[in-house]
């Protein structure tokens, strides 16, 4: 098939999602990222709607881009004015940029309903602004706004903006499903109309309001389309754009375009999680392709066909987009999961011993507890360590204790009362038994106190290691205050991350599980795994 451009507008269109606030230098370095992607032109912002913008585009001038080309976005003249002093415009002009997209509505209903002009006058806005920034050298795409919603009412007229935006000069004519609720088969026949009208190459920009964007930006390319808009990771307004992680490998690896080379592709999955940690967005492990969950195999059956041959449940390689596999342990797990994890892990378990099993009995025990090492692979490699009778951990607790009592502040003090919490800790370290104690801002928080206090002295370079996520889950909310909890503690040394888990009746408990699981697996590491 020909080629096709991508159009990114996650600076724009994606910032747009609700949580996501961008600054300029956030900016500028997304777009670095999305050259490196091979995305060919990154719609950097709106220069006439806010500061930011302006700043965007005046410091992106500094920008080397190798492959990219960045893109000024704005509307058509104001109704019933003149384009040479439209200030929208003069922005775009005067945006430092060589590309430039506008948007002018394509449906009659919008027209009437929403700007409230005539047909024609929203004809001539649109010819005027193409017209006026062409007239200064700038390449000038048109997004066809409402295209689909339009056509659908009135095709006759959705088509004459099109063909206007044509004849006033437009490179290409993005048909936009704004709203977000067409059906591939719609998008399918508007894009034939509209090929049938004008040999001005047509693009296309979905919303994702029917779930469906990703789906009619490939029929759309099927039907003729040969650029194609979208944000990282579906970012967006409402329900989001077109996710371009699922367009760029479904292009390249589903229909045999080669959009980026296999080098770029390969970048996919970093790049989307740059976006996401930039954006200070939990990434979605469900995503397709990226997702950390993309690959990742959980049923017995499926690992062990994985084992065998890697694409009895994997549609692609996943190495092909910069992920990897996962194999996931629960109950719902075979032999072949422990096997295969432990694998990963550089720890060899004989297929025909016994071990493997007994493992995965246990693993199956302790998820009836409230255990899940699906997201906890720390825990679940302490546990298989800690199968082998060689095994000597760095340190065990003894017992501990903490104390949570209200003391009464000065009077001079607005707060009269206040919360302390003590705990203290027997820990054993070879042969020595430390007996430490420490405060803290609530009652885990003393724990991890006292406990790296007795550490530290044998484990200097623990100072290292910080909690930097504490989650608790409430497991039978139907007994209250009885129930089951389970408590994942996330952790860090600066340079690498990892999560155990922690399960009881009593919080306190599950808490000290997780926590000296995450200190143990860490001790374990700088020891060489051994």
């Amino acid at each position: 098939m020909p080629s096709v451009q991508l159009y990114d507008t996650t600076l724009r269109d994606g910032a747009q999602k609700e949580g996501i606030s961008l600054s300029v230098v956030d900016k500028l370095n997304i777009a670095q990222k999305l050259d490196g992607l091979g995305i060919h032109f990154i719609e950097g912002g709106w220069p006439g709607s806010n500061p930011k913008d302006i700043e965007f585009f005046t410091k992106a001038r500094s920008l080397t881009l190798s492959h990219s080309k960045l893109v000024a976005f704005g509307s058509t003249r104001r109704p019933r004015a003149n384009a040479e002093t439209d200030a929208n415009l003069q922005a775009l002009a005067g945006a430092g940029v060589k590309v430039v997209t506008i948007v002018g509505k394509s449906s009659e209903l919008q027209v009437a309903k929403v700007l409230e002009i005539s047909l024609e006058e929203n004809l001539s806005m649109i010819a005027d602004s193409i017209g006026y920034l062409k007239a200064r050298g700038l390449t000038v795409f048109f997004d066809a706004e409402h295209f689909f919603d339009g056509f659908r009412a009135n095709p006759s007229y959705a088509l004459r903006v099109l063909e206007v935006a044509a004849e006033a000069g437009a490179s290409c004519l993005v048909l936009c499903d704004t709203n977000g609720g067409s059906m591939p088969n719609e998008i399918t026949t508007a894009v034939e109309a509209a090929r049938k009208l004008t040999a001005v190459p047509l693009g296309i920009h979905a919303h994702n309001d029917g779930e469906l964007a990703v789906a009619n930006t490939l029929a759309a390319v099927n039907a003729g389309v040969r650029q194609v808009q979208g944000t990282i990771n579906g970012y967006g307004e409402r329900c989001g754009n077109a996710n371009l992680c699922s367009i760029i490998p479904d292009l390249k690896l589903k229909m045999d375009i080669d959009c980026v080379t296999d080098g770029q592709l390969a970048k996919l999955t970093e790049v989307s999680r740059y976006v996401s940690e930039v954006a200070n967005l939990v990434p979605d492990a469900s995503l397709p392709y990226v997702g950390s969950s993309a690959f990742s195999h959980k049923a017995g059956l499926h690992v062990a066909g994985i084992t065998k041959w890697a694409e009895s449940y994997q549609h692609i390689d996943p190495a092909q987009v910069g992920n990897q596999p996962r194999t996931l342990v629960s109950e719902l797990s075979g032999k072949r999961n422990i096997l295969y994890k432990a694998k990963e892990m550089g720890l060899d378990l004989p297929p025909k011993g016994e071990e493997a099993q007994k493992l995965l009995n246990q693993v199956k025990l302790l998820e009836s507890r409230g255990f899940q090492y699906e997201n906890a692979e720390a825990s679940f490699e302490l546990l298989v360590r800690r199968a082998n009778p060689d095994y000597e951990p760095p340190f065990e607790l003894v017992d501990f204790m903490i104390v949570v009592e209200r003391r009464r502040r000065p009077p001079t003090r607005k707060n009269l009362e206040e919360m302390l919490s003590e705990a203290m800790v027997k820990v054993k370290v070879g042969n020595k038994i430390i007996h430490t104690a420490a405060e803290g801002n609530g009652p885990v928080n003393a724990l991890d106190e006292a406990l790296r206090k007795a550490l530290l002295q044998f484990y200097p370079s623990l100072i290292q290691v910080k909690l930097i996520d504490y989650k608790v889950r409430i497991l039978e909310e139907s007994v209250g205050t009885e129930s089951q909890v389970r408590v994942l503690i996330e952790s860090s040394d600066g340079v690498e991350q990892w999560r155990t888990v922690g399960s009881s009746t009593n919080i306190i408990e599950a808490s000290w599980l997780a926590l000296a699981d995450s200190l143990e697996y860490w001790l374990l590491k700088q020891k060489g795994g051994k």
